[in-house]
């Protein structure tokens, strides 16, 4: 089995933490070939897409957890499956890459996640296509609209619709008198769609990421509690993970979502939920597999990989 992956470099990953890392120790478990490739390694010459791959080796080893060897150049449709890995943000450059990342797709190479669903899959929009599963949200560039929001649900969260790790998200408490300064600033004077949600008090026991594998959910989410004062969970913002196995109604969100991420190609996903409800579906680079690892004693990297044999050989 040949398999790329297209991430950032495998120099400055923590080696703890990274979810990328232990899908490569899975599939140099099952003795796969691995070709690593950063953004600026891929091209198209005429109608190939192309990239300057290395062949790379990986430990479990926080001072030397990689080895790369020989450089190449590889026909990207010549790899049974490519792992489109790169960190957001999600710009202009990240679309180019799915274009050529699309062309290896046409050429046979299984794209995990698919590249057309990456583009159009926004991680915080695409929650409005499943209503029963989320809280009261809006999503407007008007400030007179945020402030009926306001009046009718009481305290709210506004976000921007490209943002990761807990970044420029307030909470806004009613008759908080930053609430018109939050809204220009996320709006930029109106000329910017962002996101409002209710605020969901059960954030204080922890912002749920649940990942699923081809539709289906792993059974533990890793519960991310904010700190003290902090209405944010997210690891990057100083929250702390804390293993949970899925209740009902996190199972129940699964299936509502399965059959739509399984159609789209999204092979390995990270839901975020709060309380009863989803807030996000993070599509582009899921992480959080080494911490449930880590505290359940399982192999999520390991599970993924054997999901995405079977996926290659029902192709055959």
């Amino acid at each position: 089995m040949k398999l790329g992956v297209v991430m950032d470099p495998i120099a400055g990953i923590n080696v703890k933490k990274d979810s990328t890392l232990a899908m490569l120790l899975a599939a140099q478990k099952r003795q796969w070939d691995i070709h690593y490739m950063e953004m600026n390694d891929l091209y198209v010459e005429a109608d190939v897409p192309m990239a300057r791959s290395r062949r790379l080796s990986v430990a479990d080893d926080e001072r030397e957890w990689y080895r790369i060897q020989d450089e190449q150049l590889t026909p990207l449709a010549d790899l049974d499956v490519i792992l489109m890995r790169k960190d957001p943000p999600f710009n202009m450059e990240f679309i180019y890459a799915t274009y050529i990342l699309e062309l290896a797709m046409k050429g046979g190479a299984l794209v995990v996640n698919r590249p057309d669903s990456l583009r159009d899959v926004n991680e915080k929009m695409f929650i409005t296509h499943f209503p029963q599963c989320i809280a009261p949200t809006l999503i407007t560039r008007e400030a007179s609209r945020i402030h009926q929001f306001a009046a009718k649900h009481g305290d709210m969260i506004l976000k921007p619709l490209d943002g990761m790790g807990g970044s420029s998200i307030f909470h806004i408490k009613q008759g908080d008198p930053n609430t018109n300064v939050a809204i220009e600033t996320l709006t930029r004077l109106g000329t910017r769609f962002i996101m409002i949600q209710k605020y969901i008090s059960e954030i204080s026991e922890g912002d749920k990421r649940i990942l699923l594998i081809n539709g289906e959910p792993v059974g533990y989410a890793l519960a991310r509690v904010p700190l003290a004062g902090e209405t944010r969970g997210n690891l990057a913002a100083g929250g702390t993970g804390k293993g949970i196995a899925l209740g009902e109604r996190d199972r129940w969100i699964c299936e509502q979502l399965g059959p739509a991420l399984r159609e789209r190609g999204l092979f390995f996903v990270g839901l975020d939920v709060i309380g009863n409800y989803l807030t996000e579906i993070n599509v582009t680079s899921p992480t959080c597999i080494r911490e449930l690892d880590r505290i359940y004693n399982i192999d999520i990297a390991g599970m993924l990989m054997d999901s995405i044999a079977i996926q290659l050989q029902n192709r055959l």
